[in-house]
C-alpha cells in the first residue's frame, strides 16, 4: 500500500466520517469524485453526487486545488479532510 494513504473524510452534509485510502498518484479532482461516487454508493444514495465538492484540510485550513497531485500536497497518512459543498 506504498501509493496509497489513510486518511479520515468527515462529510458533514449527512454527518458521516469514512476512514479512506486514496491514491497518491491521482489529481484531487479525480480523488473528489471518486468519493463522490463511494460515499453516494455506501450511505445508499443519501449522499448526493455534485461537482461542486471541495476537500478542505481541517487541521491547516487549506482548501486544496482539483488539478494537483495528491502526492504535492501535505496530506498524509492521519489527515483529516472535509468534503464540502461549494
Amino acid at each position: 500500500m506504498e501509493n496509497k494513504i489513510l486518511v479520515e473524510i468527515v462529510v458533514p452534509e449527512i454527518s458521516q466520517t469514512f476512514d479512506v485510502y486514496l491514491p497518491i498518484n491521482k489529481k484531487i479532482g479525480n480523488i473528489i469524485a471518486l468519493l463522490n461516487k463511494a460515499i453516494n454508493e455506501l450511505t445508499n444514495n443519501c449522499f448526493p453526487i455534485s461537482q461542486n465538492k471541495i476537500l478542505y484540510n481541517m487541521v491547516t485550513k487549506e482548501i486544496y486545488q482539483s488539478d494537483i497531485l495528491l502526492f504535492n500536497t501535505n496530506v498524509r497518512n492521519g489527515s483529516r479532510l472535509i468534503l464540502l459543498n461549494m
